[in-house]
């Protein structure tokens, strides 16, 4: 096709969100988007609410997801591909977590920003090096510091976490509820 049939072929506003996110490096902020397709950042969370319906609506099938995390969104493929991308890609599977990295990531997650004394003090146990671990996975991130005696650091988790665990965004978390001990709710939510 010659370029003046190409320019009179309009494309939906999905289709050019679509566009901008594949070529996109990283995460995007709909105004971004909105700035780079001069229209109102509303028009571009309606247009981002379509594609992502496209995307999962039941039965389509599709190999890649919207993303959506800390107000940024992303186009990244569909949980249920990753062994044919890691394949592809001569990447090794997905290394397991341990039980404490887990139950370190499960305390950021709900509570973040969190502190390393936070955590400790939840887990009972020293988490530095469960830390370092996550850290070094991309599964979370140092976001600043607490206002706090010694300045600790705050960790929060990043748009890797949501694809390591096939999630599009935070709100897919299932609800903490009370353990049957109790505590972790309270401990979270920072109460006694």
């Amino acid at each position: 096709m010659t370029t003046s049939i190409l320019s009179e072929i309009e494309l939906s506003l999905s289709a050019r969100l679509e566009a901008l996110l594949f070529v996109a490096s990283a995460g995007v902020t709909p105004a971004q988007l909105a700035a780079a397709l001069e229209i109102a950042v509303e028009e571009v969370e309606l247009g981002l609410d379509s594609l992502e319906h496209e995307y999962v609506q039941s039965g389509s099938g599709r190999g890649l997801r919207l993303q959506r995390h800390r107000g940024r969104v992303q186009l990244t493929t569909a949980p249920q591909a990753a062994p044919w991308v890691e394949r592809f890609l001569g990447l090794e599977s997905s290394s397991r977590l341990s039980r404490a990295a887990l139950e370190t990531l499960a305390i950021i997650v709900y509570k973040q920003p969190a502190t390393r004394p936070q955590i400790d003090a939840i887990r009972g146990v020293n988490s530095d090096g469960v830390l370092k671990s996550l850290l070094s996975k991309g599964l979370i991130q140092e976001v600043g510091r607490a206002d706090a005696p010694g300045r600790p650091i705050l960790f929060c988790s990043t748009p890797e976490f949501l694809q390591y665990f096939g999630l599009t965004s935070l709100e897919e978390l299932p609800p903490l509820h009370n353990s049957e001990e109790g505590g972790l709710r309270s401990d979270l939510n920072g109460s006694e």
